[in-house]
């Protein structure tokens, strides 16, 4: 092995390796078990590479801005980033989420690598891996990139790492997706396809009061007042799809905050024959019937109903129809169309719908505001051709 060598600037002490590389050796101001100040290397190809590097690290050690080298792999990182950082500070769901994208996508391709090692490039190629080779959506890419980053931006704040490699990637464009709510005569053929639907009330609410499916599911009686015809929305019933055999629960609303809408007629007296059936139901299962959140949705023992298996049963119904292409989420929008076509406001849709702000709302269903300023336009012309 070659003889050791001081660094010309006195900064640490450079050699070569038997292996053909160079290593730069310098003292940190970490202090070990027997109170001396730990040795770390780098290495690089040439002499002048490692003392450039020992340069720049000896003047961060001087300056107090030295980062020790971080022993974490990223799916190391990972682990403890959730547990420490997520668990505590999000709900179940959005926990699962992370945990599901970095079980899933983030640490099969790159998690073997240490977090300080991890490249802005690494880590763009492992996201046109994902566009290219496993075709996922650039929506999905996106999410997954916000999850990395996160993590990736904790190991710099607690000084893991010195930058985060995320910062520079470029994220493929996410196109936002068409509304397409249904038409007139298409609600009219999907509301006599639902006609003694054992989940004919739940699409029924969904489509004239625009709740999420969430919603929907988790909508308890003290929420419904017959008396003045508002239902109060707090809640969502949600699915967390992350533990085996899925676990629900009831959880706070996508925004966190409670709203109240004032329904159509028709849609009480939907919630009051959903109450008589409800209580037939009661009274036919006797001991069996266990309905113990009070939901306005269940099954004839009183228990939940599952997002999935409403979802499908939806699913038959447009697809006999021909409507295939329908979403659930598109009975939503409908609703939205409906009123705004009806009269309504963005400021009362905005309110009605749970959206955090109107500008969202308007950006959202914008193409049919457009229509109504064109429609609006005509008013006018009719008027001035009355009065000139």
């Amino acid at each position: 092995m070659a003889r050791m060598k001081r660094n010309a600037n006195g900064s640490g002490c450079i050699r070569r390796r038997s292996d053909g590389r160079w290593e730069g050796i310098y003292s940190t101001s970490e202090i070990d078990g027997a109170g001396k100040y730990k040795k770390r290397s780098v290495y690089g190809k040439t002499q002048e590479e490692v003392r450039k590097k020992l340069t720049e690290i000896t003047s961060s050690i001087d300056d107090g801005t030295y980062i020790a080298p971080s022993q974490y792999r990223l799916a190391d990182w990972l682990e403890n980033w959730l547990e420490i950082y997520v668990r505590p500070t999000v709900k179940d769901f959005t926990y699962d989420s992370y945990a599901n994208i970095c079980q899933r996508h983030i640490i099969p391709y790159i998690g073997k690598i240490k977090i300080r090692e991890i490249t802005t490039t690494q880590i763009q190629k492992f996201y046109n891996d994902l566009l290219q080779v496993k075709k996922l959506s650039p929506k999905t890419v996106k999410n997954i990139h916000g999850v990395l980053h996160r993590a990736l931006e904790q190991a710099y704040l607690v000084g893991e790492i010195k930058i985060n490699p995320t910062d520079r990637c470029l994220l493929p464009k996410v196109t936002k997706s068409k509304i397409e709510p249904l038409e007139n005569d298409d609600i009219t053929r999907f509301l006599e396809a639902i006609k003694g639907h054992k989940y004919e009330s739940v699409y029924y609410l969904t489509l004239f009061a625009g709740l999420r499916q969430g919603e929907v599911l988790g909508l308890t009686w003290d929420c419904v007042d017959f008396e003045n015809s508002t239902i109060l929305i707090n809640k969502q019933l949600k699915r967390n799809s992350h533990h085996k055999g899925a676990v629900y629960h009831l959880d706070s609303t996508k925004n966190g905050k409670e709203r109240y809408i004032t329904v159509a007629t028709s849609v009480m007296l939907m919630l009051s024959k959903q109450k008589e059936w409800q209580e037939r139901c009661t009274e036919a299962a006797g001991s069996a019937w266990n309905n113990e959140w009070d939901l306005v949705f269940t099954n004839e023992l009183g228990e939940h109903l599952k997002h999935p298996t409403v979802y499908n049963n939806y699913k038959r119904i447009v697809k006999d129809l021909g409507l295939e292409n329908k979403r659930f989420h598109d009975l939503r929008h409908t609703y939205a169309v409906a009123s705004l076509e009806s009269g309504d406001d963005i400021k009362t849709l905005q309110e009605n719908l749970g959206h955090a702000t109107s500008s969202f709302t308007l950006d959202r269903y914008g193409h049919v505001n457009k229509a109504m300023k064109v429609k609006s336009a005509q008013n006018m012309q009719r008027f001035i051709n009355k009065v000139s």
